[in-house]
């Protein structure tokens, strides 16, 4: 069944395709979701699959019977899109202005209903269930995966894979890593409190700016003198908004960014200094602040069991030489929410390419993949599916 599987993804390529080109046309953000999950239900309905949807509010899931009993395996995609407006010129260029799909969900969605076709042909030999996850809004948080959990897409399951196309992988390779693999993704916004004046007249003002430009060197130190330097921390501003004239001291300053962290404890250290580092700058100079730190996607934790043996299978799948370990990365995701329920692995799949123009980091205007990676998406998740449902076969719950 396995080379029937590989087979069918193989001949399907073209359809493949043209799914995650349709959904690059046509991106909506998250929390916005309309017709996405629309022609997702309507695909997998077509199908003959069951389907729920407005699971969790947008979500959709769907689920395949097996003709044999068995355990219960999920699948999970996204499908939500980002406010950035497309600046590549190819046949599928975003037709929404100021919206596309920067992150390859567009890809995830495509691949996932191209498993959920060929393993809907192969029914009659699966021994359990598979559950399509079609989650909404993963760009913003709360995210969607919280609330499709708490809605029962999880219920019944026992483990749950799910891959990112990465554009900084080559195509053709894919990366997996047991532990922390996705940084917990922190939001902070801070405000700093001065007196305005007069630009020639510095010395009758208390200037925020001054502040400001002070605390985003202090931040810095966080990382390089109150974290352990085999651990992991990065604090980056991304925002500062002040003033509106060239001559005139502004009364304040705005900052937000974010921070990123594996471990709780680091975590608590990040937001502990922050705070105090901007109370003890801004008591010294008589200014007041306010400080908000707003936590975000916990680290995306994969099992070791469950990597392993989707490590494996990509490995008899692609061969040894295409299969890597890893290194964590800082961006975060709310896969991260699933693995704190049911065992799995989240992997990433290469989609960079240079030479066709796939060379463009996430979240940039730019941003395409090598669409080969599509097929090697979905055929690792159907082969993980598959074979976890052999491997266990007979030890129902």
């Amino acid at each position: 069944m396995i080379d029937s599987i590989v087979k069918s993804l193989e001949n399907m390529f073209t359809e493949t395709v043209s799914l995650r080109r349709y959904f690059h046309q046509f991106p909506e953000l998250s929390f916005e979701e309309e017709n996405t999950p629309k022609k997702i239900a309507e695909y997998l309905n077509s199908l003959g699959i069951k389907v729920r949807t407005d699971v969790g509010g947008r979500g959709v899931v769907g689920v395949i019977e097996g003709k044999y009993p068995g355990k219960t395996v999920a699948l999970r995609a996204d499908f939500d899109a980002l406010a950035i407006q497309d600046q590549k010129e190819v046949e599928y260029k975003s037709k929404v202005p100021g919206k596309m799909h920067a992150c390859g969900h567009d890809g995830h969605t495509a691949a996932l209903l191209s498993v959920a076709k060929v393993l809907q042909e192969h029914r009659d030999h699966i021994k359990g269930k598979v559950v399509l996850i079609h989650q909404f809004a993963e760009e913003i948080t709360p995210g969607g995966a919280i609330s499709m959990i708490e809605d029962g897409c999880l219920d019944g399951v026992d483990a749950i894979f799910g891959t990112h196309l990465w554009s900084t992988i080559p195509v053709g390779k894919i990366g997996f890593h047991s532990g922390p693999i996705m940084a917990a993704a922190d939001k902070f916004t801070v405000e700093i409190q001065g007196e305005g004046g007069h630009g020639g007249q510095p010395h009758r003002t208390c200037d925020p700016i001054i502040l400001a430009t002070n605390y985003i060197q202090m931040l810095q130190q966080i990382v390089s003198r109150n974290i352990d330097p085999l651990s992991s921390a990065v604090i980056s501003v991304c925002t500062i908004h002040s003033g509106s004239s060239f001559n005139v001291i502004p009364e304040k300053v705005q900052l937000s960014g974010t921070v990123r962290t594996f471990d709780v404890e680091v975590q608590e250290i990040v937001f502990n200094r922050m705070e105090t580092l901007l109370k003890t700058l801004c008591e010294g100079a008589g200014a007041s602040y306010t400080f908000e730190f707003e936590k975000g996607y916990p680290p995306v934790i994969n099992h070791q069991e469950e990597t392993q043996f989707a490590m494996k299978c990509a490995q008899q799948l692609l061969g040894e030489e295409k299969v890597f370990d890893y290194q964590p990365q800082m961006a975060g995701e709310d896969f991260s929410y699933y693995l704190q329920k049911v065992p799995g692995t989240f992997f990433f799949t290469g989609a960079g390419n240079p030479e066709i123009g796939a060379k463009y980091p996430h979240h940039h205007p730019k941003f395409d993949i090598d669409e080969k990676a599509l097929l090697y998406a979905a055929q690792v998740l159907a082969i993980v599916a598959v074979q976890y449902l052999e491997k266990h076969e007979g030890k129902i719950k």
